[in-house]
């Protein structure tokens, strides 16, 4: 039986993500992977009064695909932070549980990083707490293709492209209360923070029913 899990560190990840918290005993964070564009590590998606819209943190140019994910980093000259928590506050600033944990999402997004790495391990540090969960959770200590059998290599796997239908037979998506349900219907695995924010201290609930 597979009790840990290898993924790779999100910005805001998926409710799917967040589910794997949940279900393994250990967390592995790949730290020595080389980064890969196209997918969640720099981006997340939100839903707002005019749809679904992503979320990406700018990158400084150059090979980030032959570089190590703890050296990319962010382009600041962009008012990327200003324009992101602008954006999450206009999202969900309507949502029941908003109000109680804005204040340590801002500090965050008004806090200057330079590595893309650290501002997402603070947010899923962040997150973890808000969600109230206490995972194992070890930082890869070297780069593995194939991990151990009792590892599930989990990297890659939840893409911009398939969030919305993920082939996971661990996971099936839970519908909760959104803000924009009226216009948009239930949208599933959006950023975890359209859950915590629309569920509050029911947000683990919601993860741990959406497991299979």
């Amino acid at each position: 039986m597979q009790t840990a899990i290898l993924m790779e560190l999100q910005y805001l990840g998926t409710v799917q993500y967040y589910s794997k918290f949940l279900k393994h005993d250990s967390i592995y964070l790949e730290q020595h992977e080389n980064y890969r564009k196209g997918s969640f590590r720099n981006r997340c998606y939100i839903a707002t009064a005019n749809g679904v819209i992503p979320l990406s943190i700018p990158l400084l140019k150059g090979k980030h695909q032959q570089a190590n994910i703890r050296s990319i980093k962010i382009d600041n000259s962009k008012n990327w932070q200003t324009l992101h928590w602008r954006s999450i506050k206009t999202a969900y600033g309507s949502s029941p549980f908003f109000e109680y944990y804005q204040d340590d999402f801002e500090i965050l997004y008004h806090k200057p990083y330079v590595l893309l790495f650290d501002f997402c391990l603070d947010l899923q540090e962040l997150v973890l707490n808000c969600l109230q969960i206490t995972p194992n959770i070890h930082l890869s200590e070297t780069f593995v293709k194939t991990p151990q059998k009792e590892v599930l290599d989990f990297r890659n796997c939840i893409l911009p492209k398939n969030y919305t239908a993920p082939a996971d037979a661990s996971f099936k998506p839970a519908p909760y209360p959104q803000v924009f349900e009226d216009r948009l219907g239930f949208v599933s695995n959006l950023s975890i923070l359209d859950l915590l924010f629309c569920t509050g201290p029911e947000a683990v609930y919601y993860l741990q029913i959406s497991i299979l």
